[in-house]
This record gives C-alpha cells, sequence and structure tokens, in this order.
C-alpha cells in the first residue's frame, strides 16, 4: 500500500500548492482559515483517492481542493472575487467547491460537511458504483450533533464514507483538552462499531496509508472509517482574526514550524531517497503555478449584477410552450 514514485512527487507537489497558494493569500489578498502546516493531513488523505471521489471541506478550505487536484487559477480567483473564480466570485473563501475533481462541498458552518458528505455516501450505495466519500473536519466540529448522527447512519447502512479529522488541537482558542470529555477522538468510533485510527497528521505517507486502508474498506462495503490525524496550525484560526489572548505559548508554535513543518518533512524524505533534482523543478514548478494564478486573479473580471440570478436556482423545467400555445 506504499506509493510509487510519481505518486510520491505528485504528493509533494500538492502539499507545495497548498502552502504557496496560501502565502499568495497572505500577501495579496489577506482573508480566510489558513490550513499552513496541515498540507500532509490534506494531501495525504486525497491523494488516496480517485477523481470521482468525493470530498466535502471544511471553512478552512483552501487545502482540500487543492489536495484533490483542483486547478489553481479559478480558486485564486475566487479568492480575490473575481467572475472567472470557481464560484464566479461569490462563493469566497470558505465555499470552494470543484464538482469536476470530487469537491462538492465547503462550508462556514461547522460540522456541515457531515450529512453532505453522508449523503454522497448513500448515493454512491443507491448507485451501486465503488466511489468513496471523504468528510475533512476539525478537531470542534465533532461536538456538534451533525456528527454523531451522520456517522450513526453511515454506520448502521454501511455508506462508504470516511470521516477525516484534521485535529489541530484547537478550536479557536480553546483546547481539545478543555473541550473535550475524551479527547482521543479517534475513540469516539467504538461507540458506533466502526475503525477508529490515529495517525501522524505531519508525516504524509503515513496519512496516506491509513486513508487507503479505510478506502479500500469502504469501496468493498465494508463501511465507515473515523481517522483522526494529529496536525497542527501554524497560523490563527482566521488570518483577520485579532486574538486579544496568549492561548498557546510561542515556544509551541515555534516548536511546530521548526521540527515538525511538513512540507520541510516530506521535502527531507524525498531527498533521501535520490530524488532532489525532481524535487527542484516541483518547487520551480509550483512558483511559477502561483504567479500566474495571482496575475490571473488580479486581471480577471469582477461578478456582474445577473450572476446573482443565475446562482440562486437551477430551473429543470422545460419551458417551451405547449403544442397550439402562442
Amino acid at each position: 500500500m506504499s506509493l510509487d514514485r510519481s505518486q510520491t512527487l505528485e504528493l509533494f507537489s500538492r502539499m507545495l500548492r497548498i502552502r504557496k497558494f496560501e502565502e499568495a493569500i497572505i500577501a495579496y489578498n489577506p482573508v480566510g482559515h489558513l490550513s499552513i502546516g496541515q498540507e500532509a493531513a490534506i494531501g495525504g488523505a486525497c491523494i488516496a483517492l480517485r477523481v470521482d471521489d468525493y470530498v466535502t471541506g471544511t471553512h478552512r478550505s483552501h487545502g482540500h481542493p487543492i489536495g484533490k487536484g483542483a486547478e489553481i487559477k479559478p480558486l485564486m480567483a475566487e479568492i480575490f472575487g473575481k467572475r472567472t473564480g470557481i464560484c464566479k466570485g461569490l462563493g469566497g473563501s470558505m465555499h470552494l467547491t470543484d464538482p469536476s475533481c470530487g469537491v462538492i462541498a465547503e462550508s462556514a458552518i461547522v460540522g456541515g460537511g457531515f450529512p453532505i458528505a453522508t449523503g454522497a455516501g448513500l448515493s454512491i450505495q443507491v448507485r451501486g458504483t465503488d466511489q468513496v466519500s471523504l468528510c475533512f473536519f476539525g478537531d470542534g466540529a465533532t461536538n456538534q450533533g451533525t456528527f454523531s448522527e451522520s456517522v450513526n447512519m453511515a454506520a448502521v447502512w454501511k455508506l462508504p464514507v470516511i470521516y477525516f479529522c484534521e485535529n489541530n488541537g484547537y478550536a479557536v482558542t480553546t483546547s481539545v483538552a478543555k473541550s473535550h470529555g475524551q479527547p482521543e477522538i479517534a475513540r469516539r468510533a467504538d461507540g458506533f462499531g466502526i475503525p477508529g485510527v490515529v495517525v501522524d497528521g505531519q508525516d504524509a505517507e503515513a496519512v496516506y496509508a491509513v486513508t487507503m486502508e479505510a478506502v479500500e474498506r469502504a469501496r468493498s462495503g465494508g463501511g465507515p472509517t473515523l481517522i483522526e490525524a494529529k496536525t497542527y496550525r501554524f497560523d490563527e484560526h482566521s488570518n483577520r482574526l485579532a486574538i486579544p489572548i496568549e492561548y498557546r505559548s510561542k515556544e509551541e508554535i515555534s516548536y511546530y514550524r521548526r521540527e515538525r513543518d511538513p512540507i520541510i518533512l516530506y521535502r527531507e524524505v524525498l531527498v533521501s531517497r535520490g530524488l532532489s533534482a525532481e524535487v527542484e523543478r516541483i518547487e520551480a514548478e509550483v512558483a511559477a503555478i502561483i504567479e500566474e494564478a495571482v496575475a490571473f486573479a488580479r486581471e480577471s473580471p469582477d461578478p456582474e449584477m445577473g450572476d446573482l440570478w443565475d446562482c440562486m436556482f437551477s430551473n429543470p423545467i422545460n419551458m417551451q410552450p405547449f403544442e397550439g400555445q402562442d
């Protein structure tokens, strides 16, 4: 269940695209909840999926479509609020979606993805395909009622859903230890009779391995799995949020930036395998991709008023006149 050479390089490229995309956001258009520090959890999970597998994301949403392989230019244009954006500039940072690569929903509502991902799993079962649905969520979302309701339904009906918790340790400023009676989130799986797995969320290939196992179980009709990836966000809950209290120490943040940066860790792994030239090529390619995406977004037109009407609803009714009707 290991990655081949091309897959490892693609994984590194996706992780780096997430990082550089968000660094560009900070530099040019500071908005949103950043995934910096969590790239291995996202990339490792998504590389285990097929293009036609479904993903639901969270309000920390930039990384998920990039991790799934979405085009960068429309995502960047969306952040800039432009008409060429993936949602015509009307969705914004917390509502990115790209059905072409299986990203069906991202929501600013904490816990909002659980019912959608579970419904996608039910759709897969009813249609008889071998797709899977992967639901990204944070540690804070597990205290929402939608978590228990959705996981229980998936467990009872053996739906092909992977519930993937990016446990970065904090719900805004509240630590997991202060908000969870059972801080080991993976152990909640016991109450639903499904597997619960803990993985180092800074180790991209370890994340891939446990996700791939869950994917294979789901495809074969074995039902859902709960994965808890222990990860860390380097920045604040939102890069526009001024936190008046010190809820985590500078030493803690420094340790993760210095010792547990997933980009650096995976780069070192690839270099140790003799892939230095390939890594440097990817770094140059990603830098160019991000630069082109920023230029594309800046030069793109703003949304038009008519876009609001078009995006409000889809009319499936054939409005052709009846025979003999004027």
